[in-house]
């Protein structure tokens, strides 16, 4: 059952800087900080984020925690860990739809009314961008949440904004 009230917009820009109850965070099985989105929101945060992130003992691919959002907008930080991509042989697909479940799952227990995505696992872990944006909007659109009301895609570029929006055209 979906949830009939939610909004999904997509939008070019820096996730750190969104006033939303939670983002997701894109991060590594450390949970320690990283390149891309994981390095921007730990240096957006502030150093209490690796202290947080230090006592949750990492993270499995596919698996989600929670933090508190400390020095972002957010209230909230969930971290995920996305699968490396190597060819859509290694289970990729469900690992990745379990990164938008899980945090999706976490935002429900906490209450959000809003949430913000990256596109998860397309940077340096090499997902293609076409067959990760299918993935999120399938999963996002078939999830129902009672709370929910608005999730955003947050996209870093122009190519990834527009594929999520061709996507969503369809649904």
């Amino acid at each position: 059952m979906k949830t009939e009230s939610l909004s999904i917009v997509v939008e070019k820009g820096d996730i750190t800087r969104l006033q939303v109850d939670a983002i997701v965070n894109a991060a590594n099985r450390s949970l320690l900080g990283g390149g891309g989105v994981d390095g921007a929101i730990h240096r957006a945060a502030g150093p209490e984020l690796l202290s947080a992130c230090r006592l949750l003992n990492g993270c499995e691919t596919g698996g989600a925690k929670l933090t508190e959002g400390f020095r972002l907008p957010a209230k909230l930080i969930i971290h995920t860990v996305g699968p490396v991509w190597q060819g859509g042989n290694s289970n990729e697909s469900s690992l990745l739809r379990s990164c938008y479940i899980q945090s999706l799952t976490i935002a429900g227990i906490q209450q959000c009314e809003s949430i913000a995505f990256p596109a998860i696992s397309t940077g340096v872990y090499g997902y293609p961008k076409q067959l990760a944006a299918e993935i999120a909007i399938q999963t996002v659109q078939d999830w129902s949440n009672p709370f929910l009301q608005q999730l955003t895609f947050c996209c870093f570029d122009n190519e990834t904004v527009n594929i999520y929006k061709d996507i969503l055209k369809n649904y």
